[in-house]
């Protein structure tokens, strides 16, 4: 396996989901409430997180071996460190380079929002080494849902709705209250990170035994096999219970279009039957594909609703709306 081939695997492609779809949320929230949208910003959002999840993965991959945490017992992807594909060194090498690149792709929206984008971005670039590394690795301490849920959630689709439409009370170019579409994106936040922590929660319940023995002490060890299952369908649960407000955040009519999350409702029903039933082993790594797919179609007909349903709340620009 060549250098290339090794580090394109260490970068865990079949994640990589989870950075586009807070900032796809963040940015259905300001095109449905303002009528409009930067694609440029939108992807230099997209690019500078992109880099920061992968440079989190690299740092996991290198850390989590030198902690001994990925034995031979793995049940997982086979990791680029501890099968000897690259070197430790390498590695965080890498992920240093791609934490660089998260940072040059920001200063343009530095240079266009200031200091919020700086006061987002330090603790973004810290915790993606921080997750595993650090005196106090998140990973290891249980808190792995949490960091997905805070910065794969709230944070990325709050930020990128700060990128959109910047701090001024009242959207520039509109007469739509930019806390009306904050509001908006903490409820899409909360549920975009509570759908990608139940990746991480079926990532962990399926390394929950080779956890065990290696002293990674996830949510899925402490509170044993089936909580942990239980806590990942109570995940699905809770971004469905929240679909109203969502909806009300949107103006959205649930009444008239309930019927177009059946596909999303149904997938996520099977999703959790698969949670409860499916071996702690190998056969969880489907259901991270599953929890991926499942996780963009609910997001698909959020974006695809409030259109139907009404036009976005934007004013002609220049016209009288006295």
């Amino acid at each position: 396996m060549n250098i290339i081939t090794s580090a394109f695997l260490a970068a865990r492609p079949k994640t990589l989901t989870a950075s586009l779809i807070p900032v796809w949320a963040g940015c259905m929230v300001v095109q449905k409430l303002t009528g409009h949208w930067d694609v440029r910003l939108a992807l230099l959002t997209f690019a500078s997180c992109l880099c920061i999840q992968i440079a989190c993965n690299f740092f996991n991959d290198a850390i989590d071996h030198a902690k001994h945490a990925d034995t031979e017992r793995r049940t997982g992807p086979v990791r680029m460190t501890a099968s000897g594909a690259l070197s430790h060194r390498a590695v965080m090498l890498f992920g240093g380079l791609f934490l660089a690149a998260a940072c040059l792709l920001a200063l343009p929206l530095i240079e266009l929002r200031g200091w919020p984008i700086i006061a987002i971005g330090i603790p973004s670039l810290y915790f993606s080494y921080g997750y595993t590394g650090g005196p106090w690795p998140r990973a290891y301490k249980g808190l792995g849902e949490a960091f997905v849920i805070l910065f794969f959630g709230l944070v990325a689709v709050l930020g990128t709705i700060l990128v959109q439409i910047g701090t001024a009370p009242v959207v520039p170019g509109t007469l739509v209250d930019s806390l009306a579409v904050d509001n908006a994106g903490i409820v899409l936040g909360i549920q975009c990170g509570l759908l990608c922590a139940v990746m991480i929660s079926v990532n962990n319940i399926r390394d929950r035994k080779e956890d065990q023995t290696t002293g990674k002490r996830t949510l899925a060890v402490r509170l044993g096999e089936g909580k942990a299952r239980a806590k990942a369908q109570a995940f699905i649960v809770a971004a469905y219970i929240t679909l109203p407000t969502s909806c009300r955040a949107l103006h959205l009519d649930l009444s008239r279009l309930w019927w177009m999350w059946i596909p999303a409702i149904l997938l996520g029903g099977y999703l959790m039957l698969l949670i409860r039933k499916t071996p702690a082993d190998k056969s969880m790594n489907r259901l991270l594909a599953l929890s991926s797919v499942h996780l963009i179609l609910y997001l698909a007909t959020s974006t695809i609703l409030p259109g139907l349903s009404n036009p976005p709340l934007r004013p002609n620009v220049g016209k009288d709306v006295s």
